[in-house]
């Protein structure tokens, strides 16, 4: 009996790792955005144009799996050159002093094979709080361009900025900031 059971659990741990699949984040088609508020008067959008990362999904199980992406703060891009510089100053992202955004999952949600939601925490300006995505859109397909699978996802959350420290304009501002993710995933093998 202990044979078999030293047989099985290797075997378990090899299926297990082969039924979850590594896709590399494609910065070319993932940008993350967001909107945040002008004193009531409009909302601000802007986005980070270099991201990286790695998402590995076990859809056959539908249990497991991560989400890391880093963001590379100093890439921060509303369209207006002022505003870009204002937001890398120590006043908003402070990219100088911390270069990186980063997310990782804690648990990945599913529904059939389809992944729904992310629970996860960023770390922004050196502090780390809890954020979850929701996916509105999830897709995985064979390229055929690239003869490789690709996913793709449209998430979306919400976080208050104040609770990185990120203070500038309020209470004239609203702290909420609105999130809008659009991300593939080239797989990795």
């Amino acid at each position: 009996m202990n044979l078999k059971k030293l047989i099985f659990v290797p075997f378990l741990l090899v299926t297990t790792c082969v039924s979850a699949q590594v896709y590399n984040i494609d910065p070319s088609h993932t940008y993350p955005s967001f909107e945040a508020d002008h004193m009531g008067l409009s909302i601000w959008r802007g986005k980070f144009t270099k991201s990286s990362g790695k998402i590995v999904l076990d859809r056959q199980s539908n249990t497991g799996g991560s989400v890391e992406i880093s963001i590379d703060a100093s890439s921060v891009d509303f369209g207006h050159a002022k505003m870009n510089e204002k937001a890398r100053s120590n006043e908003i992202f402070n990219a100088a002093k911390y270069p990186t955004i980063i997310y990782k999952s804690t648990s990945l949600k599913y529904q059939g094979d389809k992944l729904v939601a992310v629970e996860g925490e960023m770390t922004m300006l050196g502090i780390t709080k809890p954020l979850l995505l929701t996916l509105t859109h999830f897709k995985c397909l064979i390229h055929p361009l690239q003869k490789r699978e690709v996913c793709g996802a449209d998430a979306q959350g919400r976080f208050d900025r104040s609770d990185f420290g990120m203070n500038i304009g309020l209470p004239r501002f609203s702290p909420e900031i609105k999130l809008a993710i659009q991300v593939e995933g080239v797989r990795a093998d």
